[in-house]
């Protein structure tokens, strides 16, 4: 369509308000973002875990106020298709010089979306594919910084980078760090260092990556044809002095530290697709999307994560069938398995034993996003609408969806439309690998499984529901929670010990002699329902015998109650320079936490 702007001014006020509102989104974003580096350097832990809990909402609330700005001066339920297709190509030559064009194309489509009627959601209206590259954009200062070794050494390029940051603290001993650093290396390479040739140069990202109580300096060493990604975290010692801990060298361990069972990073970029093309070169075989996602762009994250399934779906031919494991008494569960994620309906009707509503189980959801999930729970996308091709879902799967979540399907010749699901990365569920795995395997999830609970607790999350069926294991072994429907935070539970029966025929009668509360909880209790199993016991109790007793819960709670933030370490504890080198590690207190990748 070729309509000189001049001719439509409405369309060019259109275009331009969503532009001023996705300009607004951006600066509040970036200013929350730059201001995880004051944060670290005094050690706010609080406000760091306040901040990323308010951040998420930012994108929805600008998305509202540009919604009621649309309806209140142009009446947007009125205007006409024209108008609405103008408006996108005028939208398109206002991103020509944009820093951020993809994150604008996702902008137009939420708010779009949120006011025209599903029906609309075609090319015609939307970006269902991407309009303006974002290839060779520049920015200032340039995304990543380069080092030459070949002309000042190693050691003094290592101690630019640091410097480079402007963190406003000491390091207590950087030069102690420097060596560690180079001794890692030398033994990641075999004994020796890659020859510093004329090209050899190291480029990091100008922004620290901070998440948690930690910052991390990503970049890669480039000598010829080789690429050596690496990470680096920088954490506090206890007089708030710097120190380097770790260099992590291997893609695999970098891919454990941008999860998405963890919380979110904050980083300062002025152009978010720079970031991404660079850490997609550290992490090949990581997905775009898990990558916006973990830069805080959940929003993007899930525009290409859509678009990755629609393109899946044109070149498969496999059915959405019901996904293996226990049904759920809260979710319906289905999957594509050629594809690695889970789709999760919430039912229209619960199972009696689960005191909670849909409003509920949303909200726990939201509770898991915001939260700081230290490795340990699965992160979700969240979507509405979601349209899927009606032929692809096998007869079984329709039958259940339309028996337990008829309220939230929609159907036609072509589709099926489903009103509300999650989506989440697919895991084995831990009570089918525990039935086949041998006994060195079973040992092993079963002590993971007591550290996801602990750690968890450490975060101020219960699970509430603890069984196996509701915890997963990752490929690389790692036990993980996807089941959020009756989490509380420990600071609203209250632990008790089971008081001694009155009498002998009140402890025989079968019958609970003493009140509960709503938010009871009696780790005695707990072993009753999950360690039926003789070797699953022996295990369990071996390891993890202090979870069954109350004294455990307390004095965690008690912890969180008095402000105390913990480590967790997203690579093996082993990895840590204070470990490998047998130098001065923060007290035991700080690392009992550290989790083992």
């Amino acid at each position: 369509m070729e309509i000189p702007a001049g001719e439509n001014p409405l369309a060019q006020a259109i275009a331009q308000t969503l532009l001023d509102g996705f300009n607004r989104h951006y600066r509040l974003f970036s200013e929350s973002s730059a201001q995880a580096k004051p944060r670290f350097e005094s050690g706010d832990w609080l406000g760091v875990q306040r901040a990323v809990r308010e951040r998420i909402a930012f994108y929805d609330e600008r998305v509202n106020e540009n919604v009621s700005l649309l309806r209140e001066q142009f009446q947007a339920e009125n205007i006409d298709d024209n108008t609405w297709q103008l408006a996108k190509l005028l939208y398109i030559g206002l991103l020509t010089n944009h820093k951020q064009p993809e994150l604008a194309e996702t902008f137009f489509n939420s708010v779009f979306c949120k006011i025209m009627h599903r029906t609309y959601f075609q090319n015609d209206f939307i970006f269902v594919r991407p309009a303006v590259s974002t290839e060779f954009i520049e920015s200032d200062p340039p995304a990543y910084r380069s080092y030459y070794p070949n002309k000042k050494g190693l050691r003094q390029a290592i101690r630019d980078i640091c410097a480079d940051f402007g963190w406003q603290c000491a390091f207590a001993n950087l030069e102690r760090d420097v060596e560690n650093v180079i001794s890692a290396v030398i033994l990641q390479m075999g004994g020796r260092l890659p020859a510093a040739e004329a090209n050899f140069q190291i480029q990091v990202l100008h922004s620290a990556f901070y998440r948690n109580k930690a910052a991390y300096i990503v970049g890669t060493a480039v000598n010829g044809d080789y690429e050596y990604p690496f990470v680096v975290p920088v954490l506090h010692d206890a007089k708030g002095r710097l120190f380097l801990d770790a260099i992590l060298l291997d893609s695999a361990q970098i891919r454990t530290l941008f999860s998405l069972s963890r919380a979110y990073f904050m980083v300062d970029m002025e152009v978010p697709s720079a970031y991404v093309d660079f850490l997609s070169g550290l992490m090949p075989h990581k997905p775009a999307a898990e990558l916006y996602t973990m830069l805080g762009l959940a929003k993007q994250g899930k525009t290409m994560f859509f678009r990755d399934l629609i393109h899946h779906l044109r070149h498969s031919q496999d059915e959405f069938v019901i996904a293996p494991g226990i049904p759920g008494m809260v979710m319906s569960v289905f999957t594509l398995p050629s594809f690695p994620y889970v789709f999760k309906v919430i039912r229209d009707v619960f199972a009696p034993a689960k005191d909670v509503d849909h409003a509920t189980v949303k909200a726990k959801y939201v509770l898991v996003k915001q939260h700081d999930r230290v490795g340990r729970m699965a992160d979700t996308l969240e979507f509405s609408n979601v349209a899927l091709p009606r032929r692809r879902f096998s007869t079984e799967l329709l039958s259940e969806l339309r028996k337990e979540c008829a309220s939230l399907l929609e159907e036609n010749d072509n589709e099926i439309v489903i009103h509300h699901v999650y989506i989440e990365r697919r895991m084995k569920p831990l009570n089918l690998y525990l039935d086949s795995a041998d006994e060195e395997k079973r040992e092993a999830a079963i002590m993971e499984y007591g550290n996801a609970i602990k750690e968890l607790a450490y975060a101020n999350i219960f699970p509430g529901d603890m069984l196996f069926k509701n915890f997963g294991i990752t490929r690389f072994g790692r036990v993980v929670f996807y089941d959020y429907d009756e989490i509380e935070y420990m600071t609203d539970c209250n632990f008790r010990h089971i008081p001694p029966p009155p009498n002998p025929e009140a402890e025989m009668s079968g019958e609970v002699w003493y009140s509960v509360g709503r938010n009871d909880v009696f780790p005695e209790e707990f072993g009753t329902f999950l360690l039926g199993n003789p070797e699953t016991r022996r295990v369990f109790m071996k390891h993890h015998a202090d979870l069954l007793q109350p004294d455990f819960w307390q004095q965690t709670k008690q912890k969180i109650l008095d402000g105390f933030v913990p480590d967790f370490f997203p690579y093996p504890e082993e990895m840590r320079f204070c470990r490998m080198f047998a130098g001065d590690c923060m007290p035991e207190a700080q690392t009992r936490t550290a989790e083992a990748a």
